[in-house]
């Protein structure tokens, strides 16, 4: 995968903070024609990854998968209102048993070309070719529906498949091994239902995966061989393993750095939390250093626990949870992370009621400095500093001010972690008659409060940005960020996808 690059759109303070609109929505090509006389045979997007080799010059590409075809697109940036949306090409699937769920890029290291890797119910992972459509390869080994693929940041060459049958497999998609292309099988003991998403770690040293059964687990990939494999690695234990995040089947899982952030169905939150005594730039460990054997007494089983609480040892941190509202029994729904040199970590996610909801991480660290400044301002008889764009102030409404949104939980909180982006726990949330923003009507910081300040970990912090579509039945499946960060696209049900743009010029 090329490496990560800064955007040069992207020039003042007020374009840093600046978070997508809704520019377009539009029908992606129906494949209802293809799917016969099936009960679900209903016209669905399931998945969108932008090509992230496009070098920022160049007009973005992105992959989007429906059950029997992959729609490759061009995005222009337009000045006008027209859709900025271009169909490249369109490769369908003539296999009768294929319904496609999942899709990653990847590249053929001898010729450079694109390759578009999608996979579904069929259990195969079939290998396009971007220019031809041709298949390139067919992967076989799983037992079971495949339902997420992911690509090594460190090796375009390296995939990830999560699949029913309960295991993750780690692929070679290089010639030299063509004829044993898994060359990694994670699976043992590890998770005890169908798997629903795998995500790498940007070293590509490490991966997570997730699924029904609740459980998150953090594999140590061995060295992998650059020459041809009789048979895969086996992998039985992972180096972390937890039930204690959700109480329910999880969904989505990624890395924010050595952080990470999952999303489980019902729970209606997207939980950022750490593995205590995990760090990417320590020598990984051993296998040998995995705990066994499987205990489903112990909720939560970790090879990092270097510290002691009076209670036992401390395995993880809960640090915040981000309010997704509007997303009921649906499952299958993922959000997406930007995360560049240069650029605001964003998350995004669309619910089950067409609300793209938007969190910009560098906001709770910026608000907790602004308030500290107004306070050391007010110490020493100093003009207050000035006020972010973003930190908008709240009209006043009959009935007085609203009550925060989400419910606070009794449960017990691990410990704050400092971070350069999300900040400590603050206990700046108070009595604002005689508090640093005193100036400030009670309204207006209790919905700064609510989206900025990082105080329970059991209290949701509300969206920074909410983008709104017409259709208030859009279920949102996949949401993708092109590389430089201008666009953001949705896809979901009914063949929709929402085009949402940052920087635009008017």
């Amino acid at each position: 995968m090329a490496p990560a690059r800064t955007s040069s759109l992207v020039s003042s303070d007020q374009e840093a903070f600046e978070l997508p609109r809704l520019r377009v929505s539009f029908g992606l090509e129906s494949d209802a024609r293809y799917l016969g006389a099936q009960e679900d045979a209903v016209p669905e997007f399931f998945d969108i990854k932008f090509c992230p080799d496009q070098p920022l010059s160049q007009d973005p590409v992105f992959a989007a998968v429906s059950k029997k075809q992959v729609v490759i697109c061009k995005l222009s940036r337009v000045k006008d209102d027209t859709n900025p949306c271009e169909t490249i090409t369109i490769i369908r699937d003539t296999d009768d048993d294929a319904e496609n769920c999942c899709c990653t890029w990847s590249r053929d290291l001898e010729t450079g070309r694109p390759l578009i890797c999608v996979a579904g119910k069929d259990s195969k992972i079939k290998v396009y070719d971007v220019i031809t459509g041709e298949v390139a390869a067919c992967l076989v080994g799983h037992g079971g529906e495949i339902n997420d693929l992911a690509t090594s940041p460190s090796d375009p060459s390296i995939i990830a498949s999560a699949s029913d049958d309960t295991t993750v497999r780690v692929w070679g998609l290089g010639a030299v091994h063509a004829k044993q292309p898994c060359l990694c099988l994670l699976g043992g003991e590890s998770h005890r239902a169908a798997l629903l998403s795998v995500s790498f770690h940007a070293t590509g040293r490490y991966l997570l995966s997730a699924g029904h059964d609740g459980v998150i687990n953090m594999w140590t990939l061995p060295d992998l061989p650059r020459e041809p494999l009789f048979r895969p690695y086996e992998l039985y234990y992972p180096h972390f393993a937890t039930s204690e995040i959700h109480n329910t089947l999880v969904d989505c899982v990624a890395f924010y750095g050595d952080r990470i952030l999952s999303r489980a169905c019902h729970n209606e939150v997207i939980v950022l939390w750490s593995i205590e005594g995990f760090s990417s730039s320590d020598p990984p460990p051993p296998q040998s250093a995995a705990p066994t054997p499987y205990d489903p007494s112990r909720l939560t089983r970790s090879a990092f626990s270097p510290s002691m609480a009076p209670a036992g040892p401390v395995l993880y941190n809960r640090i915040l949870e981000l309010d997704t509202p509007g997303c009921g029994v649906q499952f299958f729904m993922r959000f997406q992370l930007h995360h560049v040199p240069g650029q605001h970590p964003v998350l995004a996610f669309c619910n089950a009621n067409g609300r793209v909801f938007f969190w910009d991480f560098e906001r709770i660290r910026e608000y907790r400095d602004f308030v500290r400044a107004v306070e050391d301002s007010q110490k020493v008889g100093d003009p207050a500093p000035p006020r972010s764009s973003w930190l908008q102030l709240a009209h006043p409404r009959k009935g007085g001010p609203a009550e925060p949104s989400g419910k606070a939980r009794a449960s017990k909180e691990a410990r704050p972690s400092a971070d350069s982006t999300v900040p400590e726990r603050s206990s700046e949330a108070g009595d604002r008659s005689d508090g640093p923003l005193k100036a400030y009507t009670q309204e207006t910081v209790s919905g700064w409060e609510s989206k900025y300040v990082v105080g329970s970990a059991r209290q949701p912090l509300k969206a920074h940005k909410v983008e709104a579509f017409g259709t208030s039945n859009f279920v949102g499946r996949q949401v993708g960020w092109s590389p430089g960060g201008e666009w953001c696209v949705v896809v979901g049900s009914s063949n929709v996808a929402l085009m949402l743009q940052r920087w635009a010029k008017k």
